[in-house]
């Protein structure tokens, strides 16, 4: 089947807006519970550990719904995908509100990781097809899901201090938005064929996990993926226990300043973003892996002097790196593959991502129970800095020549 007429002029320009918001979306709700832990602790009297388990359901109920319907759109389109996966969203949200102990939260975070899962690729592609220049798809396809989780846990802490209803109102903020990209996505129209199944057997073997990348282009996968698996490492830290630590170690008992942790990496991992995507993105990644390294060598200063102000400005510094190496990364995933690909190539990124945003923050919080917060996040925070060091490293020593960048193939802009 021939792929769909590429919108043209303002049609375009709605619909990468409203697949921008999506991406935002997204993510601002997944960190907007995240103030709200301590809360929840306070209530219910669970520990760390058992903190780490609700963020952990999330991630790997995120993770199931990419290896199995991560590739969905490239099959059936990316419209029908991404809405559905806005009104489970919103349902889930609904959950949260409803939620009387921690066995509940797990529920909604379950439903909430389904629903995202299921339209991460699909929204990354979604990005990159509607296009208006080169570059913009993959700014947004970083700076997007970063700004939504600076201003999802930002607003989220401002509301649980300062307005009523604190387990309530950043939920219903997030629904109703879902709720209204679900309604504008019906106008936009589709960017993928909708090749559907050669049969019944096919669609079913398509749910079966999976997450690959074309041998063709796997060589330059490869290369950059470590440098996004140090980045994400990061972020699985700071969304998981950056309250806890506010809160813990430096004996700050507010929860505006609990979420401002965590919109400070991603402000900056934003901004970094805006400031470095048109830069060759090789030396991009190697610029992010130093910054991010110098940003966790001055987190773990304040962390063992007690400093809280050198934390934000620690965090600052890594949150650039972060961005950084997650534009310059995901320009380089964005040029990978054939179109009818692009959803497939996606979901194997971030299954990747995800699980190095995960495994290591879950194992933290088993370990900071034996160990201490602070101890653990100091380890975490070493193990992170030389990872992203070494897979720097590795980039700058095989970065392609200046040809065979400019030889890549960069999905062309939607012309009007």
């Amino acid at each position: 089947m021939a792929a769909p007429s590429p919108p043209r002029g303002r049609l375009r320009s709605f619909g990468f807006v409203v697949a921008g918001l999506g991406a935002f979306t997204l993510t601002a709700s997944s960190s907007a519970p995240s103030p709200l832990y301590p809360v929840y602790q306070q209530m219910w009297g669970f520990s760390a550990a058992t903190l780490t388990v609700v963020f952990a359901v999330y991630v790997l109920a995120l993770l199931a719904a990419l290896v199995t319907v991560g590739s969905l759109s490239d099959h059936v389109g990316r419209r029908p995908v991404i809405v559905t996966a806005l009104l489970v969203l919103a349902a889930s949200m609904f959950v949260f509100v409803a939620s009387p102990g921690v066995e509940w939260l797990m529920v909604a975070r379950i439903l909430q990781g389904l629903a995202v899962g299921a339209a991460t690729s699909a929204v990354a592609a979604a990005v990159i097809e509607m296009q208006p220049t080169a570059h913009s798809g993959s700014l947004v396809n970083t700076a997007a899901p970063s700004l939504g989780l600076a201003l999802g846990a930002a607003g989220a802490g401002v509301l649980v201090q300062f307005a009523p209803f604190p387990t309530v109102l950043s939920y219903a903020v997030v629904a109703a938005l879902a709720l209204t990209l679900a309604v504008a996505l019906v106008f936009v129209p589709e960017t993928s064929p909708s090749v559907g199944f050669p049969s019944r057997r096919d669609a079913l073997r398509s749910l079966i996990p999976s997450a690959s990348v074309p041998r063709e282009v796997r060589g330059r996968y490869l290369l950059i993926l470590p440098s996004l698996m140090s980045a994400w490492g990061l972020g699985g830290l700071y969304m998981s226990l950056g309250p806890s630590i506010v809160d813990t170690v430096f004996g700050v008992d507010n929860r505006l300043a609990a979420g401002l942790v965590i919109a400070t990496l991603f402000t900056s991992g934003t901004l970094a973003a805006t400031t470095m995507a048109r830069r060759d993105p090789h030396r991009v990644v190697v610029a992010g892996a130093v910054l991010l390294a110098t940003g966790l060598a001055v987190v773990i200063t304040a962390l063992l002097t007690g400093w809280v102000a050198v934390y934000y400005v620690g965090t600052a510094v890594a949150g650039f790196g972060w961005g950084s190496t997650f534009v310059g990364a995901m320009s380089v995933v964005g040029s990978l593959g054939r179109a009818d690909e692009r959803g497939r190539i996606f979901a194997a990124t971030f299954v990747i991502c995800y699980f190095a945003f995960s495994v290591p923050a879950m194992a933290a919080g088993v370990a900071a129970g034996s160990f201490g917060l602070t101890s653990t996040a100091v380890g975490y925070g070493v193990v992170v800095a030389v990872l992203a060091l070494v897979a720097g490293a590795g980039v700058l020593m095989r970065t392609p020549k200046p040809d065979s960048v400019r030889a890549q193939t960069v999905p062309a802009p939607i012309r009007s």
